[in-house]
């Protein structure tokens, strides 16, 4: 690469963070679209190389997704709001039990005195959280129903995503062939290189480790729903999604329904069925889904993930949420060769 090179692409790159930077209220519905055609492309390609059309593979395949998501709106949101505002009522009776079980059996067991922790300050300070947070809620629908304008616009967004989200994934292809027109051609096989293992990356992790979380919250929430656990769905979704760490599911999803279900059944025999639905889950991730949907392909570790998430919202918002992981999949893919050229350089070989 030529020195004229380095700089196209170091003010390519200086510039286009400036321009999300100020386009970030704007660009939400167009990363989430663009998101769900990069997932969906795969399926399309699929669809096509069985006859049919570009056009009507992606007809189909919007379609599919389409009535998925509407019916996990339509179904899934208010099963997950009423189980909310049941955990929220639990929330005294947690700290009750802690108060008058938990913490005198520690005493007794440990040794250790507890009579300093003062349980009664947290509950009220959480209940008032809590209350707080339910008045921002209010105040926040009352203000997006007066204001007419914030409505159209969070409106329009609704309806803007499926729409962009159809021409870009019709088009997907067209467009990676026209970028990859655009490189220039004594670097242009190393950059379509790099991005080939950008998307391994990006599809080990998004089109791999998601669907396993989204499996596993799946398994945990209906096996609690069968030992009879009220708030089975949220809990088992919750340990999904704390699955982005490994074990860190499985920890948070037991502990929650174990306090949930002692609350709720007050009989010990309880956790043992817990245990049961959580260890079914752990054996399912470790002999089947990772294997099947992540295999062995190298995906961002979960540290880098939860780091990338986390400095994407601090630097652009919801916008930096978006773009993190795609973001974390090139600077992994460019430490990687620079790993690389360092081992093979005389700064590391003398």
């Amino acid at each position: 690469m030529s020195d004229s090179q380095r700089w196209f692409f170091l003010i390519f790159v200086l510039v286009s963070g400036f321009l999300i930077y100020l386009l970030q209220p704007i660009l939400s519905p167009f990363l989430i679209a663009a998101l769900l055609a990069y997932l969906a492309d795969p399926m399309a390609d699929k669809l096509e190389l069985k006859g049919l059309s570009r056009t009507l593979a992606v007809v189909v395949v919007f379609l599919v997704m389409t009535t998925v998501m509407l019916l996990l709106v339509v179904w899934l949101l208010p099963k997950l709001g009423h189980q909310i505002q049941v955990m929220i009522k639990l929330v005294p009776a947690v700290f009750t039990m802690a108060q008058t079980v938990w913490i005198p059996w520690l005493e007794t067991n440990t040794g250790v005195s507890l009579t300093g922790f003062d349980l009664e300050s947290i509950k009220l300070l959480m209940t008032g959280h809590w209350q707080q947070t339910g008045g921002l809620v209010k105040d926040l629908f009352s203000s997006v129903s007066q204001s007419g304008m914030a409505l159209a616009a969070w409106v329009a967004n609704i309806v803007l995503i499926p729409v962009v989200m159809f021409y870009l994934l019709r088009d997907w292809d067209l467009m990676m062939e026209r970028i990859g027109h655009l490189l220039p051609r004594n670097i242009e096989q190393k950059v379509k290189l790099w991005a080939q293992e950008c998307d391994e990356v990006l599809g080990a992790f998004i089109k791999g480790q998601l669907l396993v979380m989204l499996a596993l919250g799946i398994i945990y929430s209906l096996g609690l729903w069968s030992v009879g656990l009220d708030l089975a769905l949220l809990v088992g979704m919750l340990a999904g999604l704390a699955s982005i760490v490994p074990y860190m599911g499985f920890i948070v999803g037991i502990v929650a329904a174990a306090v949930a279900a002692m609350l709720q059944f007050n009989d010990l025999t309880m956790l043992a069925w817990v245990g049961a639905v959580f260890a079914v889950g752990q054996a399912l991730e470790g002999m089947v889904l990772t294997p099947l949907l992540v295999g062995d392909r190298i995906g961002l570790h979960p540290v880098a993930v939860i780091f990338a998430i986390m400095a994407g919202g601090q630097l652009f918002g919801f916008v930096g949420i978006l773009i993190a992981l795609p973001v974390a999949a090139v600077i992994m893919v460019l430490l990687r060769h620079l790993h690389q050229g360092y081992k093979s350089s005389k700064l590391y070989d003398c």
